[in-house]
Parts: C-alpha cells; sequence; structure tokens
C-alpha cells in the first residue's frame, strides 16, 4: 500500500474507532534476525504523555508477544483497511508459539524505517513506537468493580507506553 510520511504533528486520527473499530496489529521484537511477533490489539490509547506523542498498548503477560515486548525496546501499530478483518481476527486468536501467523494470515512483513521492529504492507497506517515506561495493572486499584470481569484467570496486562517517533499513513491520517 502507498503511504506517505506524517509529521507527527500533522497526524489525524479517531484513536477510539481505531483501536475499537478497526483495531490494530501490535509488532515487537526484530524483523532483520526474524525473532518477532505480532497480535492483534483492540484496547489502548493514543494521544501526548511527557511532552512527546505517545501509544499506549496492553499485553497480557500469558500472550507469547509479551515476551518480545519485553526484551524489545520498540514496538509498531499497524491499521488495516477493513478488507483485512478476517486476518486481524486470525492473529488475535492463534498464537505465534504455533508458528508464523502473520505468514498464516496473509499479511506480508516490512522493515520499518526507524525501529527494527517490523511493519506490514498492507497496512493504511504505520506508527513505529519506542518503549518510554511500563507497569502492571493492579486490580486493587480499579475503581469500577466490572473491570475486574475482563480477568477471569487474573492475567492483568503489562501497560507500555512507546513514545511515537515516527508515522506513515494514506490520506486522511494527515491534516
Amino acid at each position: 500500500m502507498q503511504r506517505a510520511d506524517i509529521r507527527l504533528e500533522a497526524l489525524s486520527i479517531l484513536p477510539v474507532h481505531l483501536f475499537h473499530q478497526k483495531w490494530f496489529l501490535l509488532a515487537a521484537g526484530d524483523f532483520p534476525s526474524g525473532d518477532w511477533n505480532c497480535m492483534t490489539v483492540s484496547w489502548g490509547g493514543l494521544g501526548e504523555m511527557w511532552n512527546k506523542p505517545f501509544a499506549l498498548v496492553v499485553v497480557r503477560p500469558t500472550r507469547y508477544t509479551f515476551g518480545f515486548m519485553e526484551k524489545s525496546g520498540v514496538f509498531t501499530l499497524s491499521a488495516f483497511p477493513e478488507i483485512h478483518r478476517q486476518k486481524l481476527s486470525y492473529c488475535g486468536s492463534h498464537s505465534g508459539r504455533e508458528g508464523n501467523k502473520a505468514e498464516a494470515a496473509g499479511f506480508t512483513p516490512i522493515a520499518s524505517r526507524h525501529v527494527s521492529a517490523p511493519s506490514f504492507d498492507e497496512a493504511e497506517l504505520i506508527l513505529e513506537c519506542r518503549k518510554t515506561y511500563f507497569s502492571d495493572l493492579d486490580p486493587s486499584h480499579f475503581l469500577d468493580p466490572s473491570t475486574e470481569t475482563h480477568y477471569p484467570a487474573k492475567d492483568y496486562h503489562r501497560v507500555y507506553f512507546g513514545e511515537i517517533v515516527s508515522a506513515a499513513g494514506i490520506a486522511g491520517y494527515s491534516r
């Protein structure tokens, strides 16, 4: 897909729509060595933190991608046109422990421009991120008791903040 670089101050997105309706493919690890994995994410946030554009993603420690997030200082978030929804569903419901799910789904990993984690050729928006902070969710801090229903196995997410160091996308993601 043809994407153009987007100046970060010109990035124009609907974050709730991207996470809730479109989903992202999160990739972490080292693409050049082949030591990476990806997973579909539909929870997170985008905005500004510490005077820098950031992406917030959450990964459960039980996910195979968790290990890649832990050992890598970078990650990417790729958003896709609706025609790739089934592929994203596949990547969210299968484990990379059993094989290359990006390949099985039909995604084409490509080298990112500024980080070692891969991006995907079919993506309409790519955010390249450098991890800046992490924290584990503490259930004693849930103010809404219904939040606990998302954790029947008590596998609370780790929250990662990543500074967005680069963005590229199709028309419509830039103002």
